[in-house]
């Protein structure tokens, strides 16, 4: 007998929570199943189930009919804070997609340095995904592409009930700069590389934009945050129609070392996660593993992406990339961001860009991984708690993106802050 999609939805939460990733998956669609593994699932719940706290339970189910299918709504809550378990199920009972989301009832609301009334926006086709242009109503400006970190995030970079590339694309287009963001593929053609994660996307939000009444055409601009800076120098590599880069929180280490460092620390907070640590390291080990092929099943490597991903990635130098990328970079860095660090990250994007007079590194010292202002240490549970991107972030961007009346140097003259210290070249 087929089960109903609420009693199927709530079973997966169930399963969840104890952690049976395998059986979760065995209970998808086939097209799902090709895309989002077990463990690719596991680690996307540990992570949520950090930031609610220990003792997670599974709500009632809340079910709607989205475009034919049915869609279920699963709350699940902690000690510390909850998220939403949603799946959508076809007339077969098969899962057919399934993310994680805001606690039921959390919304987004716009930032203070947001006025919507100065610009418009409208859904775009972006090839194989879809995505957002915000156009200011200004006379023709400059325009940035937004590329959310890497993995399956979507246009607005949402976490928890916080949306920063929304933030961002709302805070920039208010103040003349148009923008184009985009939901990323849940993972792209298996096997696919960094390049397939990004590129297609990119490439036909830049076409978009150089054909778009009110944008300039010799001033669009890559902005990446985590590892969309990280890919956003390889995109301006191969595109010479990027007119420059902002990067925040760009990470320049190492990611399998970088992934291992994150997880001890969460486990320092919550001593629960420890056996999802001692997975990553042993799947980090395996991508950083010589004797790697394209063979080894991606169920063996961290974050379940294939091998292909790692052997690309393991041939990419981000800060050489960028050092050869003879056009204008921002970088934006958190103090308080522990997942890309100033000591970790920061420090080789110094090195790598120093010198260079077309090269602006800021330390926003109050700033965490998404920007997000504060004074204590920066930990997961943060996320869960609505909050916006520093208003710095966009001023500092608007300047920089300015053109300069007498060169360069002037440009980089308006956008230091006063500050000593606060701004390098």
């Amino acid at each position: 007998m087929r089960l109903e999609p609420a009693r199927i939805a709530a079973h997966v939460a169930a399963l969840a929570v104890e952690g049976g990733f395998a059986d979760v998956e065995a209970l998808f669609a086939a097209p799902l199943r090709a895309v989002v593994s077990a463990e690719t699932l596991r680690t996307a719940w540990m992570a949520e189930a950090a930031k609610a706290g220990p003792h997670l339970a599974v709500g009632e189910p809340v079910t709607e009919s989205v475009d034919g299918r049915i869609r279920v709504s699963v709350p699940v809550t902690g000690a510390q804070g909850g998220f939403t378990l949603v799946l959508s199920v076809d007339d077969a009972g098969q899962v057919q997609g399934l993310r994680l989301a805001p606690p039921l009832g959390q919304s987004w609301q716009a930032p203070g340095y947001a006025k919507p009334g100065r610009f418009a926006e409208r859904e775009v086709a972006l090839g194989d995904v879809m995505g957002s242009l915000t156009l200011p109503k200004s006379p023709a400006g400059p325009a940035v592409i937004l590329l959310a970190g890497a993995g399956p995030f979507d246009r607005d970079g949402t976490a928890g009930p916080n949306k920063p590339l929304k933030d961002l694309a709302w805070g920039l287009a208010s103040r003349g700069v148009a923008v184009v963001r985009f939901d990323k593929p849940v993972f792209g053609p298996d096997p696919y590389t960094m390049m397939d994660e990004y590129a297609p996307p990119t490439r036909a939000a830049l076409d978009l934009l150089r054909r778009t009444s009110g944008v300039d055409a010799g001033r669009i601009h890559v902005l990446g945050h985590s590892g969309g800076g990280k890919v956003a120098p390889r995109i301006a590599a191969e595109e010479p129609g990027i007119a420059g880069l902002v990067m925040l929180a760009a990470d320049a280490a190492p990611l399998p070392a970088a992934a291992v460092r994150v997880a001890r620390r969460l486990v320092s907070l919550n001593p629960g996660a420890a056996g999802t640590a001692d997975l990553l390291a042993r799947q980090a080990a395996a991508v950083q593993d010589p004797e790697l092929s394209a063979a080894t099943p991606a169920t063996e490597l961290l974050f379940g992406w294939p091998a292909v991903y790692w052997l690309d990635a393991r041939a990419y130098d981000q800060v050489a990339t960028a050092a050869a990328v003879e056009r204008p970079i921002l970088v934006l860095q958190g103090g308080r961001d522990y997942q890309v660090t100033v000591a970790d990250d920061l420090s080789r994007w110094r090195a790598g860009l120093a010198g260079r007079a077309d090269v602006m590194i800021r330390v926003l010292d109050a700033d965490d991984h998404l920007f997000f202002s504060g004074s204590r240490p920066s930990t997961p549970e943060d996320y869960a708690r609505p909050q916006h991107v520093d208003p710095e972030v966009v001023e500092t961007i608007v300047r920089w993106l300015a053109p300069a009346p007498s060169g360069l140097v002037a440009r980089l003259r308006r956008c230091r802050p006063a500050e000593p210290g606060a701004a390098e070249k």
